[in-house]
């Protein structure tokens, strides 16, 4: 098998070649047909995220053992299946989307589903190896969807800006009532907007410093759109939620420290600040109007087991979401890599390795 790994933190990712695994246990072989781009895999190759203030937060600490296969949006062909795991159902030649949000399988979060929320996670792409390759192995059946009749290059992308954007709306108790902020409106973004969409959202109000993007999203549905780079960008949200005091949800796909400001001045009171995104920085603010203002900031990392099944089951019924999928040949990984970090993808792409 070939596989494109990170070996160097910061330096360009490194084609490999490896003996193609046999499946043990409860493992799943599965030949790769889509692995999609996720800018996280930018701060994965580099190796840390940016705390702010100088600070950083070291992946290898956290675990990620290199030589690494990124690719956590993986869409693969089963292939072969360990001993344990030939009564799932699942057989030889079954196209299937894998979950990638896995965790150690033991704990009270993974009892109950939340792999997302375990302290030990195994995640593919970050903690195992994932779909950027030939082949890949996924620990257990549970972690595999099938996909029906969905385009594997539409659906990979599923596996994470799908089920993170799906996990960050579900947070929403306004959504079907009041008008939703989104930050950003890259492929995350335009993701969310279309899954808006198909929960019965009551309307969208996308943010960005680009204005092809905001074009982006105004095409694909968005109520209005506002770049944050005006002197006026608060003042612009505020008056166009509602009765004009602010947002009761804001959704911030970017997370940085102006997306972070930015939102949550955004907020109404009683409003919601979700930061999803991990772009990097840090965020002051003063204490006491948190609760004079009942306002709430919170985390959304990934989905959970139960969201995935959900936002599949939510796919089939109503359709993929529309968003603007580029297919390229694995080999163009790292062009694709520094097309991402200059900002000039529009929607997702997906990678499509030859076996």
């Amino acid at each position: 098998m070939r596989m494109f790994q990170v070996c160097t933190c910061g330096q360009p990712l490194q084609l490999n070649e490896a003996p193609t695994p046999e499946p043990k246990g409860t493992e799943v072989l599965l030949k790769v047909i889509a692995a999609g781009v996720c800018h996280s895999d930018l701060h994965l190759a580099e190796g840390f995220f940016d705390l702010g203030g100088g600070k950083r937060m070291s992946l290898e600490d956290r675990g990620m053992k290199l030589p690494v296969t990124l690719g956590h949006e993986n869409v693969g062909e089963v292939v072969a299946l360990g001993p344990d795991a030939r009564g799932s159902g699942l057989k030889a030649g079954d196209k299937v989307l894998a979950n990638p949000w896995i965790g150690c399988g033991k704990c009270p979060a993974c009892l109950r589903g939340d792999d997302n929320l375990c302290r030990a996670m195994k995640s593919l792409g970050v903690f195992s190896n994932g779909g950027y390759a030939t082949h890949m192995i996924v620990p257990h059946p549970r972690y595999l969807h099938d996909i029906g009749n969905l385009s594997p290059e539409r659906a990979a992308p599923l596996a994470c800006s799908g089920v993170t954007t799906f996990g960050a709306l579900k947070k929403v108790t306004t959504l079907k009532t009041e008008p939703t902020v989104i930050i950003g409106a890259g492929g995350l973004g335009l993701m969310c907007l279309a899954l808006h969409q198909k929960m019965g959202g009551h309307s969208a109000i996308v943010v960005d410093i680009d204005d092809a993007k905001l074009a982006a999203a105004k095409a694909a549905g968005a109520k209005a759109t506002v770049n944050a780079k005006a002197d006026d960008a608060v003042q612009q949200i505020q008056k166009l939620t509602g009765d004009g005091s602010g947002a009761w949800a804001v959704i911030d796909l970017v997370g940085s420290s102006a997306s972070a400001r930015l939102g949550y001045d955004s907020l109404t009171k009683g409003g919601k600040y979700i930061i999803v995104g991990l772009y990097g920085g840090d965020l002051t603010v003063s204490l006491p109007p948190i609760p004079m203002r009942a306002l709430t900031i919170q985390g959304s990392y990934v989905g959970s087991q139960h969201e995935m099944k959900e936002l599949m089951e939510l796919v089939k019924q109503k359709g993929m979401p529309d968003v603007p999928v580029a297919t390229r040949p694995l080999e163009d990984v790292n062009a694709v890599h520094g097309e991402l970090r200059a900002g000039k993808i529009v929607g997702r792409v997906v990678l499509t390795p030859a076996a």
